[in-house]
């Protein structure tokens, strides 16, 4: 049987040891179970809740306090208080406390959980992020990974998969973002329901694995479930850098089927791109809302406060100054990103261009704090 990327992992994955296809419910064991703060605690009653005793696998979970990070109220810091009770009640060894961790979608690979070929789930949509390294990541409500946490595995259907490939030149200014915006522009944002979206091509090669992420990660805003970047030079190059060896990785199969296939010439995407209010769907090209003021300018959040992101921004900042009426708020992803952006000076160029530099935190991206937008801005 001819695989898609998807078919493949979750084939390895699945409980029964046999391959599968789109359409097929399995029940899968994930390498990874992410919990964070936000969903955590519905996730901690309902794992009560269906009479679990302990976690089939403590050294597979790992918790990251960061969507209210730092708590900025008494609710928040109730919210922590009993995501420290669990982690310690179950003896989870992988929790990342306030100013120990960052933002969960990028500190999960920067500290060695995600590999080629392996399956994670999260309690946050974004879990799909980890498709940037050959991996199968998806967001799953509470109630779904209570159970995961208690028998170590859960029920899959296995998704339909569109294909996406890039050849050509990259264009001055072009961003991994970019790429996906492009996509979503294409199909929509109900274009990839309940759907794996690959992503494959030579022309991703002039991309870096931070922008992979930003990549992968809004595949959920075309509403698929994961978005998965198809071996390659760079996947295998980063993984040799960060564990010293090359696990298999995973490529799709020639004739495997899609339900959609589309291939991009990267020089035809020859400017950045951006999503207009309110939808990821309503982009334009950055030339056609050229003049319009905006109030607040906010970098950082699960994919785009990584090295490469600050780097870029810092580039063009560099010797000038915030425009008068508009604000800037910059959150490195972790705090080791944050660390390195010192050292490369890019925090000094951001602060005399008249930035304010937050912990590491989501607060902002999900509306929660650290730069709220008043009405009508």
């Amino acid at each position: 049987m001819k695989q898609t990327i998807a078919e493949k992992i979750l084939s390895k994955k699945n409980i029964e040891r046999k391959e599968v296809k789109a359409g097929d419910i399995i029940l899968g064991k994930p390498d990874v179970i992410l919990i964070n703060d936000a969903s955590g605690p519905l996730t901690f009653i309902q794992f009560k809740n269906i009479g679990a005793k302990k976690i089939a696998d403590p050294q597979s979970v790992v918790v990251v306090l960061d969507h209210f990070s730092p708590p900025p109220s008494l609710s928040a810091a109730e919210t922590f208080k009993e995501t420290r009770k669990f982690v310690q009640e179950y003896d989870i060894p992988n929790f990342f406390e306030i100013g120990k961790g960052g933002i969960e979608h990028t500190l999960l690979p920067e500290r060695g959980f995600i590999r080629p070929g392996s399956l994670i789930i999260g309690g946050d949509s974004h879990t799909c992020t980890y498709g940037a390294f050959n991996a199968f990541g998806t967001g799953l409500g509470s109630t779904d990974i209570a159970v995961a946490l208690a028998l170590g595995y859960t029920w899959f259907l296995v998704p339909e998969s569109q294909r996406f490939k890039f050849e050509g030149k990259r264009m001055p200014f072009v961003s991994g973002k970019d790429l996906i915006l492009k996509v979503i522009k294409d199909i929509g944002v109900d274009g990839a329901t309940y759907q794996s979206i690959e992503f494959a091509g030579s022309g991703l090669l002039q991309f870096n694995i931070d922008e992979y992420m930003a990549l992968c990660n809004m595949a959920v805003e075309a509403g698929a479930k994961t978005g998965i970047v198809e071996a390659n030079e760079n996947i295998a190059k980063w993984t040799v850098s960060k564990f010293g060896y090359l696990p298999e990785l995973v490529k799709a199969d020639e004739d495997a089927e899609y339900v959609n296939s589309i291939e991009y010439n990267l020089s035809e995407i020859d400017e950045p791109l951006v999503a207009k209010p309110h939808s990821p769907g309503n982009v334009v090209s950055i030339s056609e809302v050229e003049g319009i003021h905006v109030d607040q300018v906010y970098i950082g959040n699960c994919a785009n406060g990584t090295l490469t992101d600050l780097r870029q921004a810092a580039f063009v900042l560099k010797g000038r100054n915030v425009a008068k009426g508009t604000r800037l708020i910059v959150v490195p992803a972790t705090q080791q990103i944050y660390k390195q952006a010192i050292k490369e000076g890019l925090i000094d160029i951001f602060l005399e261009a008249g930035a304010s530099i937050s912990t590491p935190t989501c607060g902002a991206c999900f509306g929660g704090h650290m730069g709220l937008l008043s009405d009508g801005e």
